[in-house]
Parts: C-alpha cells; structure tokens; sequence
C-alpha cells in the first residue's frame, strides 16, 4: 500500500502524556527512582540501552497482571485523535516508534487509530517480569532505522516524511525525517530539530501537513 506522507511520533512523552516505564516502576514502589534515571536518559546524559536495561531491571517481579492498570492510567496527549484524522485525511500513515513497551502499545495503538507501531519487549516467567528486555532494543538508530523502513514499505519518499519526538534518543529519527519536529521536548532536542512545537496539543502539527 503506497501512501502520499508517513507521519511517525515517539509514544512516551509525544503520542502519551506518560512515561510508561515510570507507572510500571510505580507497580513495584520504585516509580521515583526509575523517573530520575527516564530524565537522565532522554536529556542524552547516558546511553539509552543500558539505561533502559538498568531500568527494566528495576520492575522485575512486578505481575503481567498489572498491565490493565498501567493501561488504564495513561493519557493520550492532547490533539491526538485530530492529528491522526488529518494525516489519514490526506492518504498518509501514522506510524509510533517507541522505546516503551509491546505490551502497552498493542492496546493503545489500534485505539488511537494508529496505523503501525514498533516497541521493546518486556521478558516474563511464570506471569511476573524478569527484569530483561526480551529481544533487540529499540534505541536511537533503531526508530531512524523504522522510519526509513516503513517509508520504503508504503512507497513514501523520506522528503515527504515527519517525525515527532521528545528526547535524545528521537534524534536520528528526527534528522533522518523529511521534517524532525521537536515536541514536549529536551533542550538538546529543540536545539537539533527543524521546527518546536511549544504548546503541548497535537494540533499544532496539522498546518505543517503537507
């Protein structure tokens, strides 16, 4: 399926209000202390796959059960639904590229009409999490890498692609983006994108549809 625009957003902090990965920290009473480690990372100060590990390692034990409660937590970010109408509107695709969770995103995203997503894997034994990443992490070349491959996928030049994101490790994805739009955004990511978006409302992107 061709398709005229691929738009592609980071979930925590840019699709969501939320940073997933601090509710599941708060499931095992370690929600403050993965929080600072979350900031520390999207801020670019430590490489975000040793620190995803560190953080994963910190909700070990916390039950598959807690999921739906997690779920149940998140908010959408203002102008989302809006956002997603009007790129299908002009034969786009909405794509989100996270390096948050399956586990989250296989619910929220088909609610949120998106069209196609990719995420990490959270590993489990005998229905808790084992505090490992399950597979390969979806770090900074790895959202580049996703949005180069989904525009080569639906026939869309990398011209006519934008990307939304937040944190340092939205950089490459941003750069790599016909358009990087920084979003809700880390000063190191204002400073490297094409374009900021200061009021937190996905609305504000709909006039720089093409």
């Amino acid at each position: 399926m061709t398709a005229r625009l691929l738009l592609v957003l980071d979930a925590d902090s840019t699709l969501l209000r939320d940073e997933v990965i601090e509710l599941l920290a708060d499931e095992a009473g370690r929600g403050l202390e993965v929080a600072a480690a979350t900031e520390a990372a999207m801020r670019g100060e430590v490489d975000f796959a040793t620190s995803l590990r560190g953080r994963v390692a910190a909700l070990r034990g916390v039950p598959v059960s807690a999921f739906p409660r997690v779920r149940a937590r998140i908010t959408p970010t203002p102008g989302v639904h809006e956002l997603v109408a009007a790129v299908h509107e002009r034969g786009g695709i909405v794509a989100v590229v996270s390096g948050g969770f399956h586990e989250i995103l296989d619910d929220l995203a088909p609610a949120l009409a998106v069209d196609v997503w990719r995420a990490n894997r959270l590993a489990t034994s005998d229905g808790v999490l084992t505090g490992e990443v399950d597979g390969p992490i979806v770090d900074a070349a790895g959202k580049a890498d996703a949005l180069r491959e989904w525009a080569a996928d639906h026939g869309v030049p990398l011209s006519s692609t934008i990307a939304i994101g937040d944190g340092a490790n939205d950089l490459q994805m941003l750069a790599a983006a016909g358009l990087g739009l920084a979003f809700n955004a880390k000063p190191a990511v204002r400073a490297q994108a094409d374009l900021v978006i200061g009021p937190v409302d996905l609305r504000e992107v709909i006039p720089l549809l093409p």
